[in-house]
């Protein structure tokens, strides 16, 4: 039976959860084990008193026999002493906090603001390793919640048109038509257009991907002009109705001021046939890069106008504490995440679960 993409969604995030989980194991147990040092007070017998000299012999009563802990259990008190290490929320251990939220790709803001809610709520008070990482599970999911935003499709007139853009290698392409099954199995009509001319590869594959979630497909030839086949893409969608046009663009970086000029040129086409078009440009980005991810976001942000984030490749071993970097410091709705290769694997983004599993919480 193939894993759902909840285990999956467990199963990655390795580099992100892994080494986040073990960073705020390490700042616990780097600690003074506050709970150990009670516990062994509390569990100790009494030193016996020492011998004090007799002024002169009288006969002691017959003392009861001594009450000696057998072995056992204490060894049971000491191994849960050892499970039971606990922090105390000073400022050396919210630094220690933070530093290891960084490193995890969580980024200096997102870090910054963890460690002040957590000061905020509990300085100076004990926590346990499992308490520090629900803790930052919260704060994490505090700064997920407000971009969680599903897709919806609701233009009218028809289709509403999608714009997707991202760099090549992103998944860009196979997130359309993850996209496309995922809008048609919600009972919407699906249309695709191949606006990546200057790739043959993309507008092969594209038609692969529309064949196999069956929805039309408007191509033009390889080297064509983008906006003349948008412009042949909504004219047909409009037509026969369509709920949603999915287009694909270039994902070139090399040259800003050429891919700017080509989305211009496109927005253009879209304006004279529907002057609310695109209603959502959608950015794909791949985990995998880490923190390179928010430079495309600035990039594309500022040549294309996003309106929305889908982050893929998040089953595998993906740095996921970019997903918080970019919503604390860019603010964009996040629509859905990629757990995996199959249509199936696009899912909508659930900032809760997503929390979890980059803070190591099973």
């Amino acid at each position: 039976m193939s894993k759902s993409w909840t285990e999956r969604l467990f199963g990655g995030f390795r580099k992100t959860s892994d080494r986040l989980s073990e960073n705020l194991s390490a700042v616990v147990e780097s600690a003074e084990p506050i709970v150990e040092e009670e516990q062994a007070e509390e569990q100790a017998p009494e030193p016996a008193p020492e011998p004090v000299a007799e002024a002169e012999p009288t006969p002691a009563p017959t003392p009861a026999p001594a009450t000696t802990p057998s072995p056992e259990p204490a060894s049971i008190v000491a191994k849960v002493a050892t499970t039971m290490r606990t922090a105390k929320l000073d400022d050396a251990t919210l630094d220690e906090i933070e530093d290891a939220l960084i490193v995890s790709d969580l980024g200096p803001s997102a870090a910054a603001r963890i460690r002040d809610k957590l000061a905020e709520k509990r300085f100076g008070l004990s926590i346990t390793e499992r308490e520090l990482k629900e803790a930052v599970a919260e704060e994490i999911a505090a700064i997920l919640r407000p971009v969680a935003v599903p897709l919806e499709i609701t233009a009218f007139p028809r289709p509403q048109v999608i714009l997707v853009i991202g760099v090549n290698g992103s998944g860009k392409t196979t997130t359309i038509a993850k996209l496309g099954h995922w809008l048609k199995e919600d009972d919407y009509s699906v249309m695709l257009a191949a606006g990546d001319t200057f790739r043959a590869a993309a507008i092969g594959q594209l038609k692969v991907w529309a064949d196999r979630i069956g929805a039309p497909i408007i191509t033009g030839p390889e080297g064509g002009d983008p906006a003349s086949i948008v412009f042949d893409a909504v004219k047909k969608a409009t037509e026969i109705g369509t709920d949603a046009l999915i287009v694909d663009t270039a994902g070139r970086l090399q040259n800003k001021r050429e891919l700017m000029d080509e989305l211009a040129k496109i927005r253009k086409v879209l304006g004279r046939l529907n002057p609310e078009a695109p209603h959502d440009v959608i950015l794909v980005l791949d985990a995998t890069n880490g923190q390179n991810v928010l430079g495309q976001i600035e990039i594309f942000k500022e040549v294309a106008g996003v309106t929305g984030l889908i982050m893929t490749k998040l089953d595998g071993t993906a740095r996921g504490g970019v997903l918080v970097a970019a919503a604390e410091q860019y603010g964009l709705p996040i629509h859905a995440i990629g757990v995996g290769e199959t249509l199936e694997d696009l899912r909508p983004f659930d900032p809760n679960l997503v929390a979890r599993v980059i803070a190591g919480v099973a």
